[in-house]
């Protein structure tokens, strides 16, 4: 809107400024239009890992442009330590002459001449869920919350538990709920109930696998058939106060912050890739039971977040850490 001096002048010359500040908002609303649409467009996602040279950029972008793409999104970094350089690139699906499948066979040979570790990820084809938890139900109930809503644009495929207590919480939602039940003391029974789950997994075609609370730990070899799938939420800020009771700990070693983490489920308890964290101040006035609440609301917060970038594809792994393009 003009200023109130411009529009008096305006009045005085007989000119209204009604037109212009109608011109404003229709090009404020247009403008608002347009990255709404921008949001929501068909896009493929590339994202790259290779050792670190000259050129890349120029020739992963006029690959693109070669072909009419239009970049949306880009990112890069490198690893000075491993030398190695990250990609993500979101082009706008309708700006090619081909589908994913053909982007992906024209793509290949530069990406063997760059040594690329890549995948290219269409935004029409949601992530397949398959949720894992036990009995407590705070964050399979944001997730589902932000599933119902539309706001985690995923597809969660089945939920799987080694207790009943959430079966009709789940199935309300319409949601399968599977029951698993993990025998304490039988190892070779819990083998079974883990060779299940993957049989599960497999079944319903999950592409992450999402602990939510699930409180046992899973094999090293099913941690090794799905690296960098599995994600956990731990309840505490790694790497301190790791295993039991963490918020217990905490209380005891009357520390000033607790937090939760996000990461990547490795062979190596507790140990692998981190994706996300948070923190929240506590003090000396706080109880076992405020902890405990805190940590809950921040568990909630860091699952999604982290679980959004893994969906988006904004998650590569560099060793035991995460390169994250937010």
């Amino acid at each position: 809107m003009l200023p109130k001096t411009d529009c008096k002048r305006m009045k005085k010359g007989g000119i209204s400024c009604k037109p212009i500040v109608a011109f404003v908002k229709i090009n404020n609303l247009a403008t608002h239009f347009w990255k709404h649409r921008m949001s929501t467009t068909h896009r493929y996602t590339l994202t790259i890992s290779c050792p670190d040279r000259a050129g890349i950029i120029a020739a992963v972008s006029g690959f693109i442009a070669q072909h009419g793409g239009f970049i949306v999104e880009a990112s890069y970094h490198t690893d000075q330590e491993a030398q190695r350089f990250f990609m993500r690139q979101e082009i706008r699906a309708d700006s090619l002459p081909f589908d994913a499948d053909e982007f992906r066979r024209r793509f290949a040979p530069l990406a063997l001449e760059f040594v690329m570790s890549w995948q290219l990820a269409d935004s029409a084809l949601k992530k397949r869920l398959v949720v894992l938890v036990s009995k407590q139900d705070h964050c399979l109930d944001d997730l589902l919350h932000r599933w119902r809503s539309g706001e985690l644009q995923v597809d969660i495929s089945c939920v799987i538990s080694n207790h009943d207590d959430l079966r009709s919480f789940v199935e309300w939602h319409g949601i399968p709920f599977i029951r698993v039940d993990m025998p304490g003391n039988d190892a070779i029974a819990k083998t079974a109930a883990f060779e299940k789950i993957a049989a599960l997994f497999e079944q319903h075609r999950g592409d992450c696998m999402v602990l939510a609370r699930f409180m046992q730990i899973v094999p090293p070899w099913l941690c090794q058939r799905y690296p960098g799938r599995i994600v956990n939420i731990h309840h505490s800020f790694l790497p301190s106060f790791v295993g039991a009771k963490p918020y217990h700990q905490a209380y005891q070693r009357g520390v000033k912050l607790i937090g939760a983490t996000c990461h990547y489920v490795t062979d190596e308890l507790d140990a692998g890739p981190i994706i996300e964290q948070d923190t929240v101040r506590i003090d000396h006035g706080d109880t076992v039971d405020d902890l405990v609440r805190y940590g809950r609301d921040i568990e909630k917060t860091v699952l999604a977040r982290a679980l959004r970038y893994h969906v988006e594809d904004r998650v590569l792994v560099c060793g035991n850490k995460t390169i994250v393009f937010r």
